[in-house]
C-alpha cells in the first residue's frame, strides 16, 4: 500500500477532496556508511569553534573568589560556556557558566574548595578550552 497525501479545499458551500500518491521517499543512509570524499574533505576544512582560558590567580586560599576569563572564535554571541574541573581523573561540569558576551568574551567568578592543585576548564559550543591551574591552599 502507497501513502497518499489527502488535500482538502473549500469551493463553494462544499468541500473538495482530491488524493494523490506521495512520492517516494529519497534513501537513507546508514549511520555506519563512509561519508563521501566531498563530504569528508568539508568537514576537514571547517573550521572549529574555539575557546581560550585563563585565570587572575595561580594560587588562592580555599572558597576564596578568582575569576576565570578568556575569549572564543567561531562561535555565536550568547553561547553558554562552563567550568569543568577534573576529579579522579575525571572531567565533571560544575554549576558555575554564563553565555557569552557580544565581544566574544566570558568572565566567571570562581570558588573552590579542593585543596591542592586543581585543573579547570572552559566547555561550550563544542568547544573546549586549554586547562589552566590553580593551586588550592
Amino acid at each position: 500500500m502507497h501513502p497518499v497525501c489527502i488535500r482538502i479545499a473549500s469551493v463553494g458551500a462544499g468541500l473538495l477532496l482530491s488524493a494523490a500518491p506521495l512520492a517516494a521517499a529519497p534513501a537513507v543512509a546508514s549511520p555506519s556508511a563512509a561519508p563521501t570524499a566531498a563530504a569528508a574533505a568539508v568537514e576537514q576544512s571547517a573550521p572549529r569553534p574555539t575557546l581560550s582560558a585563563k585565570a587572575t590567580v595561580k594560587s588562592i586560599g580555599a572558597w576564596q573568589q578568582f575569576r576565570v576569563y578568556g575569549s572564543s572564535t567561531r562561535l555565536p554571541a550568547g553561547t553558554r560556556v562552563t567550568l569543568q574541573q577534573m576529579q579522579k581523573k575525571k572531567w565533571v561540569s560544575l554549576p558555575i557558566h554564563m553565555n557569552t558576551t557580544r565581544s566574544h568574551t566570558y568572565n566567571l567568578r570562581v570558588k573552590l574548595g579542593l585543596k591542592g592543585l586543581n585543573k579547570i576548564r572552559i566547555v561550550g559550543g563544542g568547544a573546549v578550552s586549554n586547562t589552566v591551574q590553580v593551586t588550592i591552599r
